[in-house]
C-alpha cells in the first residue's frame, strides 16, 4: 500500500530500472541506503526495506571480503519481481574511503573506513558498458566526500536511460571488458573443457571460484560469451529462484497456501506452444478455471497488484510456481516442466513426487507423432545481421542455427556472482543446476554440493564425478582446436593493430572459432549414420550432451540453416606424432599421475639444487618414486591411445 503524499513512481523510460547506493552499517550489516525510482512503490528514496525477491541485494551488491580491496566490480542476476521470465542484470561498483576524509560525516559512521557500492539495475545484459559508466560516476559520488549529495545519482539514471537501448544488443559493445584472448592465454588447452561443462548442463554444478569478484565475474562471463547469443539473449531466465524464508514465514505459508484453483501462474511459452498440447487460443484448464494468455512472453499474475510487487496476504510474492505442498519430495517450481498436463492434476499431494530436475526433461524427443510436428524455423538471408525470432519453446530469440542454447532456462540458474546468503540454493530441489561464481572459501569447501570446480587463479578444473571426468575428456580432434587457439593467440603476427591484437588470434576472432565449432556440432548430429562423425566431437560427450534439457528444446525444433554447414568437426583427421605429444601433454597437465609426475619432478630439482649432486638417499628416492609414478602413468595413456584409434 502506498504512502499517503508519496508521488506515484513511472514505469522507466529506457532499460535501467533503479540506481541504488548499498552500504555497511557497523551493526545491521550490509543495507540499501538510496534507491532511485525506490525499490518498493510509495517508500522513500532511503528506505531500507527490499522486495521479497531481492532480498539478497545487499549481499550482492557489497560482496564478502569487500573490505580487502580499495574498490571491486561485481556483476549479479535478479530473479523478476512480477512473475515475468525476464533476468534483472546488476552491475556494481564498491569503493572504501577513510572516515575522517569525509566532509559531513553521519552519526553512524563509528569505523575508520566507510564501505559503500553503487549499483545500476538493469533490463539489458550490457555488463561493461554499464560498468565503464558506473565507475566514473562512483568515483565522483566518492570525490564528493558527502554522501547526501544525491543528485549525480539521479542524473545517472536519467542520462543511462537516455543513451542506452537495445541496439547496443546488435554490437560489439556488449562485449565490452570480456577478453576470450584473455582466458586463452590463462587457460590455453583447458579453455574447450569450460564450454563443454555449460553445454553438459543436465546435471552439472559448475562453480567458478577466486577473489576480487571483478576477475570472477569476467572470466564466468566471458566463458558465456563464447557461445553465439547467448549474453544477448541467453539469460533471460537463468535466475528464477525463490529466496529462503524464515521457519516462521514457512509455518504461515503451508497454513494460508491458496488453492490451485486460486491461482496459477505459467509462462507464456507454455501457453503458446501447440506441440504440448495448447489450444488455439492459448488456453489451459487448471482445475475448474480457464486460463488465457494475453501477450507473448506476457506471463499470468494473480492480479495487478501483485506484478507491481505488492504482497499477498502471507507476506511473499507469488509467481512462476504452482502454490507448494507439504511433502518436501514434490519440487515447489512445476513452472519448470515443459509439460502443462501438472496444471490439471485435481490433487497436488503424492501425484507429483519427482524432483525438478526430472521434471525438466519432460521434452518431446526425436520422435514425434503428426500432431506434434517439430517447428520449422526457416534460413534467413545473410545482410550483415542475425535475424532472431522467439523460440516457442524455450521462450529466447533464437537465430536460423536455433542458438542461443536453452541451457540457462526451467531451474538452470547463471549467477556470476553468488553470496554466502544463498548457499542454499546449492542443495534447493527446484534448482537443476547452475553456473555460479564465488568468493568465500566455505563454497569450495563443499564439493559434494557442486560437480565441478574452476579455480580461476590456477587455471585448474576440478571435476569431482569420474563419470563426468570421462564424458568431458576431450579428443583428438578437440585437442587440436584447443592448439590452434593457443598458437595463434600467442604467437607474434605482423597484422596487428594499435592494441597489439589483429584479427587472428583476437576477441572476435575467437568467439567466431567457437561459433563454427558449435556449428558443426549442430549440423553433426542431424546427419543420419554420424558415429564417425561424432566420434570426433566426443561419443561419451555427444550421448550425455543429447540427455540434456538444452538439447531436447534444440531439437524439438527444425534448422534447415544448418544444412550449409559443414557437419565434419573442424579439425577431424588422421592421426599424427603432434596428436600423441597434445595427448602426452595434456595427460600430464590434467590427471593426477601426472600431477604426481610434475610434483616429483620438482622435488627431485630441489634436493639436486640443495646438495649440488643426483646423488644420496633423498634423490635416489625421488628418482624412484618418479619411475613408479610414470610406470602407472604410462600404462594407463597407452591403454587409452588404443581405444581412441580403436
Amino acid at each position: 500500500m502506498e504512502k499517503r503524499g508519496a508521488p506515484p513512481v513511472a514505469p522507466p523510460r529506457g532499460p535501467v530500472l533503479h540506481i541504488v547506493v548499498v552500504g555497511f552499517h557497523h551493526k545491521k550489516g550490509c543495507q540499501v541506503e538510496f534507491s532511485y525510482p525506490p525499490l518498493k512503490p510509495g517508500e522513500g528514496h532511503d528506505s531500507h526495506s527490499l522486495p521479497e525477491e531481492w532480498k539478497y541485494l545487499p549481499f550482492l551488491a557489497l560482496p564478502d571480503g569487500a573490505h580487502n580491496y580499495q574498490e571491486d566490480t561485481v556483476f549479479f542476476h535478479l530473479p523478476p519481481r512480477c512473475g515475468d521470465r525476464t533476468t534483472v542484470y546488476g552491475v556494481s561498483c564498491y569503493r572504501q574511503i577513510e572516515a575522517k576524509a569525509l566532509k559531513v560525516r553521519q552519526a553512524d559512521i563509528t569505523r575508520e573506513t566507510v564501505q559503500k557500492s553503487v549499483c545500476v539495475l538493469s533490463q539489458l545484459p550490457l555488463y561493461g558498458l554499464l560498468q565503464a559508466k558506473l565507475q566514473l560516476i562512483t568515483h565522483a559520488y566518492f570525490e564528493e566526500k558527502d554522501f547526501s549529495q544525491i543528485s549525480i545519482l539521479k542524473e545517472l539514471y536519467d542520462h543511462m536511460n537516455n543513451s542506452l537501448g537495445s541496439t547496443l544488443l546488435e554490437g560489439s559493445q556488449i562485449y565490452l571488458g570480456l577478453s576470450p584472448r584473455d582466458l586463452v592465454l590463462h587457460f590455453r588447452h583447458k579453455v574447450g573443457v569450460l564450454c563443454l561443462l555449460l553445454l553438459c548442463g543436465v546435471k552439472c554444478f559448475v562453480l567458478f571460484y577466486i577473489s576480487p569478484v571483478n576477475r570472477l565475474v569476467g572470466a564466468l562471463m566471458t566463458v558465456l560469451s563464447l557461445f553465439p547469443g547467448m549474453i544477448e539473449h541467453g539469460l533471460t531466465d537463468c535466475s528464477q529462484y525463490r529466496p529462503r524464508k524464515s521457519l516462521s514465514e514457512e509455518a504461515g505459508l503451508q497454513e494460508n497456501t491458496p488453492r490451485l484453483d486460486d491461482y496459477v501462474s505459467v509462462s507464456a511459452a507454455e501457453t503458446s506452444n501447440t506441440n504440448l498440447g495448447m489450444g488455439k487460443g492459448g488456453r489451459k484448464m487448471a482445475g475448474n478455471h480457464t486460463m488465457e494468455g494475453k501477450k507473448a512472453n506476457v506471463p499470468f499474475c494473480q492480479s495487478e497488484k501483485t506484478c507491481n510487487g505488492a504482497q499477498s496476504s502471507n507476506g511473499t510474492v507469488q509467481h512462476l510456481k504452482v502454490p507448494s505442498r507439504s511433502s518436501p519430495a514434490s519440487s515447489e517450481s512445476d513452472w519448470e516442466t515443459l509439460d502443462p498436463s501438472v496444471l490439471e492434476e485435481s490433487n497436488l499431494k503424492g501425484e507429483h513426487e519427482n524432483t525438478a530436475s526430472e521434471q525438466a526433461e519432460n521434452l518431446p524427443r526425436e520422435g514425434m507423432n503428426s500432431e506434434s510436428l517439430p517447428i520449422t524455423v526457416q534460413p534467413q538471408a545473410n545482410t550483415g545481421h542475425a535475424v532472431l525470432v522467439p523460440g516457442l519453446i524455450s521462450g529466447l530469440e533464437e537465430d536460423q542455427y536455433g542458438m542461443p542454447l536453452a541451457i540457462f532456462t526451467k531451474g538452470y540458474l547463471c549467477l556470476p556472482y553468488m553470496a554466502l546468503q544463498q548457499h542454499h540454493l546449492l542443495s534447493d530441489v527446484t534448482v537443476r543446476g547452475f553456473v555460479a561464481g564465488a568468493t568465500n572459501i566455505l563454497f569450495r569447501q563443499q564439493k559434494h554440493l557442486s560437480d565441478a570446480i574452476v579455480e580461476i587463479e590456477d587455471a585448474h578444473v576440478q571435476i569431482h564425478d569420474p563419470e563426468l571426468r570421462k564424458i568431458l575428456n576431450p579428443t583428438t580432434a578437440d585437442l587440436r582446436f584447443a592448439d590452434y587457439l593457443v598458437k595463434h593467440v600467442t604467437e607474434n603476427r605482423d597484422d596487428v593493430f594499435l592494441d597489439g591484437t589483429g584479427w587472428e588470434g583476437g576477441d572476435e576472432w575467437i568467439r567466431a572459432q567457437f561459433s563454427a565449432y558449435l556449428h558443426a556440432l549442430l549440423a553433426a548430429v542431424l546427419q543420419p549414420d554420424n558415429e564417425k562423425t561424432l566420434s570426433d566431437f566426443g561419443t561419451a560427450f555427444v550421448a550425455a550432451w543429447k540427455n540434456t534439457h538444452n538439447y531436447r528444446v534444440w531439437n524439438s525444433n527444425k534448422h534447415p540453416a544448418l544444412a550449409e554447414v559443414n557437419s565434419s568437426h573442424p579439425f577431424q583427421g588422421q592421426y599424427s606424432v603432434s596428436d600423441v605429444k597434445l595427448r602426452l601433454s595434456h595427460s600430464v597437465q590434467n590427471s593426477e599421475r601426472g600431477k604426481k609426475i610434475g610434483n616429483v619432478m620438482v622435488s627431485t630439482s630441489r634436493n639436486v639444487v640443495q646438495t649440488g649432486k643426483a646423488v644420496g638417499q633423498s634423490v635416489g628416492g625421488a628418482f624412484t618414486s618418479a619411475k613408479t609414478a610414470m610406470s602407472s602413468w604410462f600404462s594407463t595413456f597407452t591403454q587409452s591411445t588404443q581405444s581412441l584409434g580403436d
